[in-house]
């Protein structure tokens, strides 16, 4: 498993934009699909982007276009650029890290994001 913790969370107002950062430690030589998600309470924790070694994205439809996830290998960050914020952007955010093609092991604590309209 590998060490992870989110910054950058904060609030905004609807259109702004925040930049979530993510320290990545441990045992980082492997191949490791690295990603954030995030939850409101009373709701499932959501996937919203994920980055695969190769730099490979994905996103969920909903923040496409939107937000961009990328890497730092020689600083071991994992960055979620968000643009063009809503308010049911909001949520606490998570970053997430799992050997390629395997379940996600290792999370970090969350950094919440507020979005007023």
């Amino acid at each position: 498993q590998l060490h992870l913790v989110e910054s950058g969370g904060g609030s905004v107002q609807a259109g702004e934009s925040l930049r979530l950062s993510c320290e990545v430690s441990g045992n980082t030589s492997g191949r490791h699909l690295l990603g954030w998600f995030r939850q409101v309470p009373g709701k499932a924790r959501e996937g919203v982007a994920e980055i695969e070694p190769d730099g490979t994205a994905d996103y969920a439809e909903s923040v496409k276009a939107r937000f961009t996830i990328s890497k730092d290998n020689t600083k071991n960050t994992l960055t979620l650029q968000m643009n063009a914020l809503k308010p049911e952007d909001a949520a606490m955010y998570y970053c997430a890290a799992g050997p390629c093609g395997r379940a996600w092991d290792s999370w970090g604590q969350g950094t919440q994001v507020t979005v007023t309209s």
